[in-house]
């Protein structure tokens, strides 16, 4: 039962469905499943450090055997032990140690050196996959729709408008053909130079959806770089929007295009033990 020494190859952020892999280490968990580690596979798993988007769906497969998949997490192991998810006590890419795709499967599982083939259900990934790219989209929007409010410089956005949405974000929650982003409104926030004063939900999200409508009707294409196939390795989601091309830090899955889509937000002021919070629902619809 050795552990492997090093990450997980992963094929999923290049739009993978499928990958033909080895398996390179079981072990039961005490709820009864198994942790099932793989050499390559293109299944995304969730994150706990930033759990906005979760698992595909889908199952492992060799010969007329399967197994569903029934989570899938970033795991670590130092090569004595293996940990999941926020069970973890080392940060991603920290020397010494490899980490890695667990895909969980109920009870039985493939064997060690088995070769299984990766299959993702395609519709959920494409459906989770719209609601992720439509929230880089409405982040970046929102920044530009609130720059106004801004009386201090901040740090900009990949588009060059103060960054909002990395100052004041909260939670995301990303899932089919959408996602919900809570921000903090907080004294942290306008000690920052953020005003809250007379804030026009209304208004701002009809900016916040002019632009969006813009960038969707380019039909612009969409990529992933990536500085090597390793589960932590950096990847950067690549848009080129009207005149000018957005690059963000992220490790989910994407559309290829932002051809067919509409991308529309609803903003609403709440209120969290005292805090203002503001919440962005952003809604994808294809044709």
């Amino acid at each position: 039962m050795t552990l492997p020494t090093t990450d997980t190859r992963v094929t999923y952020p290049q739009g993978a469905l499928e990958s033909a892999s080895r398996v390179l280490h079981v072990e039961p968990r005490e709820d009864g499943r198994s942790a099932v580690l793989l050499d390559v596979t293109a299944f995304h798993p969730v994150d706990s450090a930033w759990p906005d988007q979760g698992p595909d769906r889908g199952d492992l497969a060799s010969g007329s055997h399967s197994w569903p998949v029934v989570d899938c997490v970033v795991g670590a192991t130092d090569g004595s032990a293996l940990y999941l998810g926020g069970e973890s006590p080392v940060r991603k890419g920290t020397e010494g140690w490899a980490f890695v795709v667990v895909h969980l499967v109920e009870g039985a599982a493939p064997a060690e050196g088995d070769d299984v083939v990766v299959r993702v259900d395609d519709t959920y990934r494409a459906a989770v996959s719209a609601g992720h790219t439509g929230c880089h989209l409405a982040s970046l929007a929102l920044n530009r729709a609130l720059a106004g409010r801004w009386k201090k410089e901040v740090a900009p956005d990949a588009l060059g408008a103060p960054n909002f949405d990395a100052l004041a974000i909260e939670t995301t929650v990303i899932g089919e053909f959408g996602s919900v982003d809570r921000y903090r409104l907080g004294k942290s926030l306008r000690r920052k130079g953020f005003s809250t004063e007379d804030f026009d939900t209304a208004a701002a999200a009809a900016a916040v959806n002019a632009t969006l409508a813009a960038w969707t009707a380019t039909a612009a294409p969409i990529g992933i770089a990536a500085d090597g196939q390793g589960l932590t390795d950096r990847r950067r989601w690549v848009c080129d929007l009207p005149g000018e091309r957005a690059e963000i830090p992220c490790g989910g899955t994407h559309l290829t295009s932002l051809a067919g889509i509409t991308v529309t937000v609803r903003l609403e002021l709440a209120d969290a033990d005292g805090t203002p919070v503001l919440l962005m629902d952003t809604m994808v619809s294809t044709s």
